[in-house]
Order: structure tokens, then sequence, then C-alpha cells
């Protein structure tokens, strides 16, 4: 009637229930990324990042479906899945961090370290403060 499971499925029998326990708060956090992404969208200005949230969002999602599949069935394809589509997710989270970092630091560049030596940035007049 029923076949044993093989040895495959049960390793990822073993594996997956750490993943496929967090499952419900991937999908929370993608259906709520997904969310905040739709509303950047639609400001037009956030086209990028909205898009970026979007895509972050569908992958919590598929990556939870597949960890719960993995449990379920045993399946190495859907825990494989998984774990491609988390990992896909913290590289995209991480690329993301290191440019807001340089962006930081640019800024920070321009707006502190250039008026201390002397270099007044183009976009601020120090005439202008006397008439306030």
């Amino acid at each position: 009637m029923f076949s044993e499971p093989t040895m495959e499925q049960k390793v990822v029998r073993g594996l997956s229930p750490a993943l496929a326990d967090a499952a419900g708060w991937m999908k929370f956090l993608g259906v709520l990324s997904i969310i905040a992404g739709v509303s950047q969208v639609l400001s037009i200005v956030g086209l990028i990042s909205g898009g970026l949230q979007i895509w972050m969002g569908i992958l919590l999602f598929q990556a939870a479906s597949s960890a719960e599949q993995a449990r379920a069935t045993g399946d190495a394809y859907a825990f494989r899945s998984a774990l491609d589509n988390v990992k896909t997710f913290f590289m995209i989270n991480g690329i993301l961090a290191l440019i807001g970092i340089l962006l930081l630091c640019a800024a920070l560049c321009f707006l502190v370290l250039l008026p201390m030596l002397g270099v007044v940035p183009f976009l601020i007049d120090p005439s202008n403060f006397n008439n306030f």
C-alpha cells in the first residue's frame, strides 16, 4: 500500500521542520512586504524600491510554502527551493543594506566634511542664512 520513506525523505523531514515552523511568520512578513511594496510603487517615486519590496515578499511567501511542502512530503526539491528563496531574500537585503550604508557615508561626507574643510556645497548658500 504505502512504501517506506527513502533515506532522502527521512533526512528532508528531519531538517525541514526548523524552516517550516517559521512558515507562518514568513507568510506574514511576505504579505506585509508585498503591501508595503505596492504602496511604494503607487507613489511612482518608489518604483524600484517598491518592486524590490514586492519581490522580497514573494520570495518569503514561496519559501514558506516550499518549507511546509518539504515537511509534509519529504520532497528534497521543495526543501532546496525553500532554502534558495531564503538565501535570495537575505542576499537582496544585504545588498540593499550595503547601498544604504554607502549612501549614508556619501551624505555625511557631503554635508559634514566638506563644510568643515571650507568647501561649501553648491546647495548651501551661507548668504541666505543672514535673512532669518
